[in-house]
């Protein structure tokens, strides 16, 4: 099969507030068409059916909330690896990236990753809204993955 090129992946659940940040970043960059061979998909709460993907793109770029005692909408770039280089899993997810990641391994070899975590101090549960701190982080989303695709020759 045909890789299909780049792919920028949000995950997130949009119903437990600052936990669904990644969906949120997704859905501000479709405002704007995307670069010629790059795919932005809203992967929801992720799940085992994002596993094929790992062999249709290469690169793919996550972006996901993480509870990782940084200040809210902080912005860290993580180039993983492993499976153990990926933060934990927050409990809004059906699965993690670790366990999507560790599955993928399983099925043949892994496209480049990067991780675009965006720090979050708490779920909401049952409200669809961002705390300020991490709805003001979310349009550097877009500074991160320019500079990520830069890398790979193609320009937003």
């Amino acid at each position: 099969m045909a890789l299909a090129s780049i792919l920028v992946l949000g995950v997130g659940n949009v119903l437990m507030g600052d936990e669904g940040a990644g969906v949120h970043a997704i859905r501000l960059l479709e405002r704007e068409p995307a670069a010629p061979g790059v795919t932005y998909l809203d992967g929801g709460t992720g799940g085992f059916h994002l596993l094929s993907l790992f062999q249709q793109y290469d690169p793919i770029i996550f972006i996901d909330a993480t509870m990782d005692g940084k200040a809210a909408g902080t912005i860290t770039v993580i180039e993983p690896r492993f499976a153990s280089d990926f933060p934990r899993t927050l409990s809004a997810h059906d699965i993690g990236l670790r366990d999507l990641l560790e599955s993928a391994q399983l099925i043949g070899p892994l496209p480049r990753l990067y991780l675009l975590a965006i720090s979050i101090e708490s779920m909401q549960s049952m409200s669809m809204e961002l705390s300020p701190p991490v709805a003001v982080s979310l349009p550097r989303i877009k500074g991160e993955i320019a500079r990520i695709l830069a890398s790979f020759g193609v320009f937003l």
